[in-house]
């Protein structure tokens, strides 16, 4: 039933949505701009969506610049990605204290959440939401505080029509296009010559209810048409592409290749990489205690396999170079990621290649190792 809600929204009804969602009582989040780039936060109308407002990506550079039209979402992606709404960065586990030489355990209540509705998730941060529900909540140990950050979640998916120079989805077959059913609702946005408006189609029961309270028009072919030639153009702009086509093997057997060499004179350890990724989601433990000695809480915070701290056990760190913290992060992400998961770990969103420092290209590095061993590649 639902796949069959399919309609026109002019820019101006986006407010509607607002209106609607918050009726529902869900917490908005989406992008904004702030400190020079476009974030998620929370948001609460279309006065704070990026209006107007496009981003400019390559390796290791990102600016934000003015459209000349006033699209809300034509930007591509920015350093956030969802994961911190389910997987947050910093979490409190429990704390402890001692009163009188007794020490107790304190397990504070966890106070009702307000449901998430997360504005404007692209295809290829989709993919990785899926990534992290079979990693998180798939396997034979669901991590609870994603569970329940996750299990109330309305997804409103925004199709892109334009392509930044550091996406790559396209070979991932993570988008541009969003599939209907992986998300509430899905929108596309078209602003051009002078029309502004929204396809927008429902993927589940609760996305049609929310779509049918909007003032609409039925989408005709001719914007049906309009909007996947859109999109299709935005996938045929991405200029990288990441062939996986015996990239497994080739890592694999990859362990002494000289590249490694090459790419670590470059790496910084930044962990810039591992933050920035949607699926990356390793945590270590912190425990910290006030000065008296009485009160101590335990935290669980994103950790990287870039830190020497990550792989130390007695006697040392195991990888103890940049050499072998970069290996470990590729190969685990293009290679034994798929014996665990079943799939990849990189969605082609392109921001650790934005985001590095040194402008080091993870489709660059992959073929660099795969152009000397040969597993596949044509």
């Amino acid at each position: 039933m639902t796949d069959a809600i399919r309609i026109r929204i002019v820019a101006d009804q986006i407010e509607q949505l607002f209106q609607s969602l918050i009726k529902r009582d869900y917490a908005i989040f989406g992008p904004t701009v702030r400190d020079g780039a476009i974030i998620y936060d929370r948001i609460e109308d279309t006065s704070d969506l990026p209006r107007g407002v496009t981003d400019r990506q390559e390796a290791g550079k990102y600016s934000l610049a003015s459209r000349p039209d006033q699209a809300l979402f034509g930007y591509a992606i920015g350093p956030h990605s969802w994961k911190k709404y389910f997987h947050p960065a910093r979490v409190k586990l429990f704390g402890a204290s001692t009163d009188n030489g007794v020490f107790r355990i304190l397990q504070e209540p966890t106070p009702p959440r307000q449901p998430t509705a997360l504005l404007g998730v692209r295809a290829c941060e989709l993919a990785a939401i899926a990534i992290q529900d079979k990693v998180l909540l798939d396997g034979p140990y669901a991590d609870e505080i994603y569970r329940d950050r996750r299990k109330e979640a309305f997804l409103i998916a925004m199709q892109c029509t334009e392509s930044a120079d550091t996406c790559f989805c396209s070979s991932m077959g993570t988008g541009p296009a969003v599939p209907v059913v992986a998300a509430d609702i899905t929108l596309t946005e078209i602003a051009d010559n002078g029309n502004h408006w929204f396809l927008a189609e429902a993927g589940t029961p609760r996305g049609g209810e929310v779509l049918l309270e909007l003032e609409h028009q039925p989408a005709g072919e001719a914007d049906c048409l309009q909007v996947s030639t859109a999109v299709a153009a935005a996938g045929l702009q991405q200029k990288r592409r990441l062939d996986t086509t015996g990239l497994r093997e080739a890592l694999q057997d990859s362990f002494d290749h000289p590249h490694w060499d090459e790419v670590a004179k470059r790496c910084l350890d930044c962990a810039n990489c591992t933050m920035v990724c949607p699926t990356c989601f390793c945590t270590d433990i912190e425990d910290v205690s006030d000065v008296s000695g009485d009160h101590a809480e335990r935290w669980r915070r994103w950790d990287s396999c870039f830190t020497t701290s990550f792989s130390y056990i007695h006697g040392g760190s195991v990888r103890s170079s940049p050499k072998a913290r970069y290996r470990q992060w590729i190969t685990h992400k293009l290679s034994s990621w798929v014996d665990q998961f079943g799939t990849s770990g990189c969605v082609g969103c392109g921001r650790c290649i934005t985001w590095c420092p040194a402008g080091i290209d993870i489709t660059e590095e992959a073929q660099a190792i795969r152009g000397t061993v040969n597993h596949g590649n044509t």
